[in-house]
């Protein structure tokens, strides 16, 4: 029963989840490129270990209680941005609307900290297993909270009429343009000052996204041939309905460069992320550890059929009439995103480019906690 369990995790995890397989691993693996010479004589050696289990958080989002809610957070359903009502650390956000409500909505940027400090302890006590365990966990989680879809409750646009938006630019874009057009080298990983702030400033960057991410979609789908938006293609002997990529590239270049700006920065992060953690235990010397071998082994996963897990085919995404199912007015805010009172940012001209605020938000580097 757990193999089948393993296995369905495996299938499911393949039609979309958090950046897609191709794009977790790939931001894990340019992650350690990022590390100084005293780690990257761990991770180097290791390095397929923690691309190949980039993935295992999305394995497990269907079988272990507890664990979906750790790659997104629902911030529309706590009011509009910067989000002043949901407090900023996990004891005052429980205290405030109780763990219940939070666990309901995502935990994402509280559980960032948490793995921050699992990894250091795993380093303390020289354990090579679960070092590269959570390492590949955090880069799971980091890269999840830079996805624009994973900070809205219209996650996979089924409030706005665009089921299928998720997978298609979290896992269709990278995996037909980042090999070839994305640059992955982002220059050295940097010590992570406050674990809480650099977790708030992700997903709030990511949430500024979203309007581009949705209204973009609606504005090219009205002037685009449907006999040209989709096309069918074989994966692995299977046949499948895919978005084109003739209506790809045109959402890409509407975008402005966005997916790419999102994966360099989770690469970046996330080595960010694993060098706090060294920080923080002391910066042990790992040379030993990187002469030892490591065996693989399937994780147990408790035997759960309950399908805990939305984004791809909205299973138990919504319960009617608790008002998760009402429409949301996205193409109204495209010319009025939410402008935080403390922002020294203009107002942007109409001809301002994709993303403005997300980049703006990105360069001010200003946080709430």
């Amino acid at each position: 029963m757990r193999l089948v369990i393993f296995l369905f995790g495996m299938f499911i995890s393949l039609q979309g989840f958090g950046w897609g397989f191709w794009a977790h691993q790939r931001i894990n693996r340019m992650a350690v490129f990022t590390l100084p010479g005293d780690m990257l004589i761990l991770y180097k050696r290791h390095i397929e270990f923690i691309t190949s289990h980039a993935v295992d958080p999305d394995m497990r989002r269907y079988a272990v209680e507890g664990e979906a809610p750790r790659h997104y957070i629902d911030l529309d359903r706590y009011g509009s941005f910067p989000y002043p009502n949901i407090p900023r650390t996990w004891k005052a956000a429980v205290e405030a609307l109780s763990e219940d409500t939070l666990m309901a909505h995502g935990i994402v940027p509280y559980e960032l900290p948490r793995q921050v400090w699992r990894l250091k302890e795993a380093f303390e006590a020289k354990d090579l297993r679960r070092i590269l365990k959570i390492s590949a966990d955090l880069g799971h989680y980091v890269g999840d909270a830079h996805v624009p879809l994973h900070t809205t409750r219209n996650y996979n646009g089924q409030l706005t009429g665009q089921r299928g938006i998720h997978g298609f630019w979290e896992s269709r874009i990278p995996e037909l343009f980042a090999e070839q057009q994305y640059d992955f080298f982002v220059g050295r990983c940097f010590y992570i000052d406050s674990l809480g702030m650099a977790s708030w400033n992700i997903v709030l960057a990511s949430n500024l996204a979203v309007d581009s991410v949705l209204v973009f979609d609606r504005a090219l789908s009205a002037n685009f041939p449907e006999d040209r938006k989709f096309g069918y293609e074989s994966r692995n002997n299977v046949v499948t309905r895919s978005y084109s990529r003739e209506y790809s590239l045109a959402y890409q270049q509407m975008l402005g460069g966005m997916v790419e700006r999102r994966m360099r920065s989770a690469i970046r992060m996330v080595g960010s992320y694993w060098y706090t953690a060294w920080v923080l235990a002391g910066s042990p010397d790992l040379r030993e550890l990187a002469k030892q071998e490591i065996e693989e082994e399937l994780e147990p996963f408790p035997i759960r059929l309950k399908i805990q897990d939305r984004e791809a085919q909205d299973l138990g995404c919504c319960t009617p009439g608790t008002g998760c199912d009402a429409p949301v007015n996205y193409a109204s805010l495209v010319h009025a995103v939410r402008k935080p009172p403390i922002m020294n940012v203009a107002t942007p001209p109409k001809t301002a480019k994709p993303g403005y605020w997300e980049v703006a938000w990105a360069l001010l580097n200003t946080y709430w906690i």
